[in-house]
């Protein structure tokens, strides 16, 4: 097996170059918001931290692709960096403290690495194939993660980000029927749902749409935190359509649960 402790550490100097951009652009009087064609917000912050993390790579990894949010795919090959340079530009813009980066990196069609960073949270989260999965404010400062024991939907702490998807997915009774079955329902929404199931606070997060970019860096610290990661359709990885997350005792259920019904 691949050692990916380089390239985590190379994520954690990325994400410290990203934290220190957003820190300062997060409530800035003059912060850029435009509306992009599919209505979703990007600021001024979302492309620097992108064009940064771009650069970085391209300096340190000059075979490595990327694939961003913001920008055209660059390079080619069997390593690509998948980068979300904010996920939760919407939170991001009304001032509300949860939002992140993330960097993730798939060989040859798998994720290996994934780091997700939230300044405003004072947390990191990140893991590597075969190396685990951490929180902490740093390497230095970590301590390892593992997704819950819970086994029973009545006992489950599910967390989502909106109702809006669901209803136009085809599969809006089911997820009714889930939050009204579930112990426990917050909208914590994002990647903290993900994260929060990686550290077995929450044992169920999904959402109906979402792109490779707000999947990747989840899907693989998920996995190491010995939880599993698909589509909500139950494929593996963070290819969609959609991201369900558990702690592996209750993902058969919740795939049946979430069949379309139209």
């Amino acid at each position: 097996m691949a050692d990916y402790t380089e390239d985590i550490r190379l994520a954690h100097l990325l994400a410290d170059s990203a934290d220190a951009i957003t820190e300062e652009r997060f409530r800035a009087q003059d912060l850029k918001i435009e509306t992009k064609p599919d209505h979703t917000e990007v600021t001024d912050a979302d492309r620097s931290v992108e064009k940064t993390i771009r650069s970085m790579i391209s300096s340190t990894r000059p075979r490595d692709a990327v694939h961003g949010e913001e920008f055209e795919d660059t390079g080619y090959g069997p390593r690509r960096w998948i980068i979300d340079p904010i996920d939760g530009t919407a939170n991001f813009v009304r001032g509300v403290p949860v939002w992140a980066t993330l960097i993730g990196l798939e060989v040859e069609g798998e994720m290996k690495v994934g780091l997700v960073s939230a300044p405003m949270l004072g947390k990191r989260w990140w893991a590597g194939e075969g190396l685990g999965a951490w929180t902490g404010r740093s390497l230095m400062k970590a301590e390892r993660i593992h997704v819950s024991g819970i086994s029973s939907l009545s006992d489950a702490f599910v967390s989502y980000s909106s109702l809006h998807g669901w209803i136009s997915s085809g599969r809006g009774q089911g997820f009714v029927d889930v939050l009204r079955d579930a112990g426990r329902t917050r909208a914590f929404g994002d990647f903290w749902s993900y994260m929060l199931v990686a550290e077995g606070v929450v044992d169920i997060a999904c959402e109906p749409e979402l792109s490779l970019h707000d999947m990747a860096a989840l899907d693989v610290i998920v996995r190491e935190a010995g939880g599993r990661f698909t589509s909500i359709d139950g494929e593996d990885g963070p290819f969609g359509p959609g991201a369900l997350a558990t702690n592996g005792m209750l993902h058969r259920e919740m795939l049946d649960r979430l069949r379309p019904t139209s």
